[in-house]
């Protein structure tokens, strides 16, 4: 069902951004959001599960990352999930397990189930990161399709810190701490449980949107995708018309990709440009980004801040991201995809050494951390301009890279192998953290650093500039 909607006015310049296509690209990005949302929320109830079950670190690490490989998981589906059933089916499918991860969730028995629960949100997280670029990138004009394409990352970051205002104010309401009770259930159980909002509204909205044109045309309905262009390009007859037969075109003679299609002819290993997909995603990771989201509370206790003025700096980044996710979405279609993502290395590479450097200074005990005022200080800026950085590159960049870079014949199932390295990347990262930070808070941070470090030759001689390109010229 397509929601209606005025008609693009016949005056406007053909190819000309409209209200229809922001609207459509908008809630398309309301998965970006809620994989935001439920890959984050888990920052502020960690120390409430651990203490609730009375769990290891390590055992802590593992519930945190469960939703990881969920995520893997739903990637590798959500392209031949969209190819076969279409784009916005995948998207209503994502919503009911969003909403039903968020309860389960909420009224878990134990680390066991919660883990479960952990993993089936991870799969909704997998399968939203992978429909709504590819869907995006197919709707959008491709004189705008990296600022639209950055509405993923823009939704994203705004589930973040949605997440943590959230997280905050539930903290508040139950005195500064998430183990207190809010109407018989403790704080954090309602920290998992009010995904289940967000979640409902997705669901709405992706029964509102059209399907994306290249699946209509791939499926033999024509007239419906000339619609849909009409709707989103605000382009005469006639020109549409020649898009739609650019499309055709271009699909001519394609099956449905298969994991054979990733495989170069002959040789049997993978094309060169899957391996580049797979490098963009896991390094997007190993940069250490999701540490600061779903442990950055933790972090911050470990050197000597209390839980609620934790919680509020962990809001403070999320901002700082919303701002940085902004820059990008400004600059991206100006100077391209790697200026930014070469600025994102360089910057990463230094705020996250300071970082390394400044947390040697940790003192006292392991239940009573300290941290010098000035070493603190200098971790607290450093730490929140490598998110500014991050944000205004990496992580609105890979995105829109991963949506536009692989030839059409194997996009989706392509999009689905490069997401799948980011969440198994992201699970690494993410359960090693506990027990790295334990050994060494310094030493984690310089691992992060080095792999900002190698992002700058991989970006420089790896990664082609998509700027402008249109999606059928992506050979």
């Amino acid at each position: 069902m397509t929601a209606s909607r005025p008609h693009p006015d016949a005056t406007a310049n053909p190819g000309a951004i409209g209200a229809n296509v922001v609207f459509v690209a908008a809630a398309a990005a309301m998965g970006g959001f809620l994989f935001g949302y439920d890959s984050s929320v888990i920052n502020g109830a960690v120390t409430g599960i651990q203490h609730h079950f009375g769990i290891s670190s390590a055992t802590m690490g593992f519930i945190v990352a469960a939703a990881l490989p969920g995520a893997a998981v739903g990637a590798l589906a959500a392209g031949w999930l969209a190819d076969r059933f279409g784009r916005t089916r995948v998207m209503q499918l994502s919503a009911l397990l969003f909403a039903v991860s968020g309860v389960g969730s909420m009224f878990a028995f134990g680390d066991v189930d919660l883990t479960v629960w952990r993993f089936l949100g991870g799969i909704a997280i997998g399968q939203a990161s992978v429909v709504a670029p590819a869907y995006i990138a197919e709707v959008a004009p491709p004189s705008y399709r990296g600022r639209l394409a950055s509405f993923q990352q823009l939704a994203i970051v705004l589930g973040i810190a949605f997440s943590a205002l959230v997280n905050y104010l539930i903290a508040t309401a139950a005195g500064g701490s998430n183990e207190a009770e809010i109407g018989g259930l403790e704080a954090w159980r309602w920290m998992l449980g009010a995904e289940v909002v967000p979640a409902l509204v997705y669901g709405a909205v992706a029964f509102l949107i059209p399907e994306s044109p290249r699946y209509l045309i791939a499926n033999g309905r024509e007239d419906e995708a000339r619609k849909v262009l009409a709707e989103v390009e605000n382009d005469d007859p006639a020109h549409l018309d020649q898009r739609v037969d650019e499309i055709r075109k271009a699909m001519a003679g394609e099956v449905r990709s298969g994991p054979r299609d990733l495989l170069s002819h002959g040789r049997g290993v993978l094309l060169p440009i899957v391996w580049i997909g797979i490098g963009i995603s896991a390094l997007q990771q190993f940069v250490g980004i999701n540490v600061i989201f779903y442990y950055s509370s933790l972090l911050w206790q470990q050197v000597g801040i209390d839980t609620s003025n934790s919680l509020l700096v962990s809001m403070i980044s999320s901002v700082i991201n919303i701002v940085g996710t902004v820059i990008a979405m400004s600059l991206v279609d100006k100077v391209g995809r790697k200026p930014l993502l070469l600025v994102g290395s360089t910057g990463m590479a230094v705020t996250l050494g300071l970082c390394a450097w400044m947390f040697t200074y940790v003192g006292g005990t392991q239940d009573d951390p300290s941290m010098p005022k000035v070493p603190g200080t200098v971790a607290l800026v450093s730490a929140n301009l490598y998110v500014l950085f991050y944000a205004l590159s990496w992580g609105v960049v890979v995105w829109v890279l991963l949506g536009e870079m692989f030839p059409n014949r194997i996009r989706a199932i392509a999009l689905s192998v490069a997401a799948c390295a980011q969440w198994l990347a992201n699970w690494l990262v993410t359960v090693s953290f506990p027990s790295l930070s334990e050994w060494s808070l310094a030493g984690a941070y310089g691992l992060y650093a080095l792999a900002a470090l190698v992002s700058i030759p991989f970006v420089r001689r790896l990664v082609r500039e998509t700027k402008g390109r249109t999606l059928e010229s992506m050979g």
